[in-house]
């Protein structure tokens, strides 16, 4: 233990040790993210595949099948499902706990590429990927003004959307009912009979005729020059003279089976937005879910947006509006100020306690600077280990407050016993003090440490999600410990000071009161051992069935303010339908 009054003995030393956890706690909690939720992988991959036009019949036996043969040999599988819709597959594995998600995306992917060679000719790559917490929109715009949904479609796109998609940490920009501009054939039946030609040959020689594909490069001895063959259509009107086919000598276009006009896709999914002016109008509008970049500043990213959002606004048409409808950092800074509130009301209220049984502002003060201490500096491992301040770490911050101090109220208390009981001076009393109790300082601290490391370590996905909060409390903990056996005994040699007994016994009928009361109630409990005892196994016994009274839930239910409606419609019912 000679080894530890070092600090005593150099106490610039001691200073300097703080002031470097303080330092690069500071700077880290600088550069610690904001978020609702630690981030958690979950071993799940989906598998997204789209046959345009086909029924749900026919995705699921031509695409939904053929996929899952061939994923369900991947190893560590726990669940297999899949939903075929119109014109779309979608195939979710779970996988056992154990099983790194990296590899699992890999093997998923490897299977997927083997099961190609069974899927339709028309069908687009199967996209496979992880569930991703992150990929959830964080913040949703809603774009209207006082144009038709096709010019609306085109500013939110061209004066939003790619705007937006350029700001760090933004990871994609999804919009939702836009109407994507597109040229549409429409062909005349009759027509196509009475020529002979099949709608597979109006199609191949749309495809044939309207490109532009790299044609080799020419050589000029010294120098190079890459050709291109340019035979897209510029202008809606020229579609009319591609060539389908040839009859009897004669050129069939596409002008004598039908037309080519300048219009859009068929609208997928509607977007509007209710507005209050002099009554309750909806006006047809362009939803934009933003989703961040994964491992990204939730509260950062949408600052970002939001900044280059006030940019944007001056430069669209008159009558645009860019309205937030959902954003999820209003709810994550509510949160986490909310626990920051209380951490720091913990503190205070903690300090206020060791000041009550104390009854010095000295001996307060030195036992309550170890609270700020070891919660500042716990941000460094924090930041190391890539933590983000969010409910689970916080709560750990907020939990620790009460325990960070105990180890110093001891070493105080020891010191402040040597220094008033057996008249030691400061410096001896803080020497001695730290030898005689240091052994059980550092016991009581590593049983603590025990307890909620552990926690850590858990199995599951629970375990997943109690990752943060328990090395959270634990490195607190320790850090506390050294704040101990470092500045708590330099501070109490350098300033504590023996109180009078005058003053001592003005203020003594109160722990006296304490004392009397404690003292019946120990007397009684040692008289009574059988009743103390049956009365403890009543109060143990009493929790099993008021547990079973409590609900069940994985996540705490947040009241947002905020409600979501969802509908079951008919099979085969049209957008206008829902609409």
């Amino acid at each position: 233990m000679d080894a530890l009054t070092i600090f005593i003995r150099r106490p610039v030393l001691a200073s300097m040790v703080t002031a470097l956890l303080l330092v690069l706690g500071i700077f880290s909690y600088r550069s610690l993210g904001l978020d609702l939720q630690p981030k958690v992988e979950v071993p799940v991959v989906t598998i997204t595949t789209t046959l345009r036009g086909a029924s749900p019949e026919e995705i699921e036996s031509q695409v939904t099948k053929p996929i899952e043969e061939a994923v369900n040999t991947v190893s560590g599988i726990d669940e297999l499902s899949s939903s075929s819709n119109e014109g779309f597959s979608r195939i979710v594995v779970r996988f056992l706990l154990e099983k790194p998600i990296a590899e699992a995306v890999q093997d998923v992917r490897d299977k997927v590429a083997a099961a190609l060679t069974y899927l339709p000719e028309d069908v687009e790559p199967p996209v496979v990927s992880k569930i991703d917490f992150d990929a959830r929109p964080v913040l949703t715009l809603v774009v209207s003004g006082p144009r038709d949904m096709k010019e609306i479609s085109e500013i939110a796109r061209l004066k939003i959307k790619e705007a937006i998609e350029n700001v760090s940490g933004v990871g994609a920009v999804n919009p939702i009912g836009n109407w994507t501009r597109a040229v549409n054939v429409i062909l005349d039946v009759d027509r196509l009979e009475a020529y002979g030609i099949p709608i597979s040959q109006v199609k191949a020689a749309l495809a044939a005729q309207n490109v532009e594909i790299p044609s080799g490069r020419i050589d000029r001895g010294m120098s190079e020059q890459a050709l291109r063959t340019q035979a897209r259509i510029e202008r809606v009107e020229d579609f009319k003279n591609i060539v389908i086919a040839e009859k009897n000598g004669r050129q069939i276009t596409l002008g004598d089976l039908g037309r080519a006009e300048d219009s859009v896709e068929q609208p997928r999914s509607l977007a509007r937005i209710w507005k209050k002016d002099g009554g309750e109008t909806a006006l047809p509008a362009v939803s934009l879910d933003i989703v961040k970049q994964s491992g990204t500043n939730t509260v950062e990213v949408i600052e970002n947006v939001m900044k280059r959002l006030e940019k944007i606004k001056p430069l669209l048409p008159p009558g645009f509006q860019v309205d937030t409808v959902a954003d999820q950092s209003v709810f994550i800074n509510s949160s986490l100020h909310e626990l920051q509130f209380h951490l720091i009301l913990g503190g205070v209220l903690v300090a206020l306690a060791v000041f009550l049984f104390m009854r010095d502002f000295r001996s307060t003060l030195i036992a309550a600077v170890a609270i700020p201490t070891s919660l500042i500096a716990t941000f460094t491992l924090m930041r190391a280990l890539d933590f983000t301040l969010n409910n689970m770490s916080l709560l750990g911050l907020t939990l620790a407050v009460g325990i960070v101090i105990d180890d110093a109220i001891v070493v105080l208390e020891n010191i402040f016993r040597h220094l008033e009981e057996e008249g030691q001076s400061p410096f001896d009393a803080a020497i001695n003090g730290l030898k005689e109790i240091g052994l059980a300082v550092m016991a009581t601290t590593t049983s603590l440490m025990v307890i909620f490391l552990p926690v850590a370590f858990m199995e599951g996905m629970v375990g997943r999600f109690f990752y943060e909060f328990g090395l959270t409390v634990a490195f607190a903990i320790g850090i506390s410990l050294i704040i101990s056996f470092t500045l708590t005994p330099m501070l109490s040699s350098r300033f504590l000071r023996v109180k009078t007994h005058g003053a001592e016994s003005k203020r003594n009928w109160l722990w006296r009161g304490l004392d009397y009361v404690y003292d019946v109630l120990l007397r009684w409990s040692l008289r009574h051992r059988l009743a103390t005892v049956l009365l403890a196994l009543v109060l143990i016994l009493t929790a099993v069935p008021l547990t079973k009274t409590l609900g069940k839930d994985f996540i705490p239910n947040d009241d947002r303010s905020e409600f979501q409606v969802s509908l079951i419609i008919p099979a085969g019912s049209s957008l206008e339908k829902v609409s």
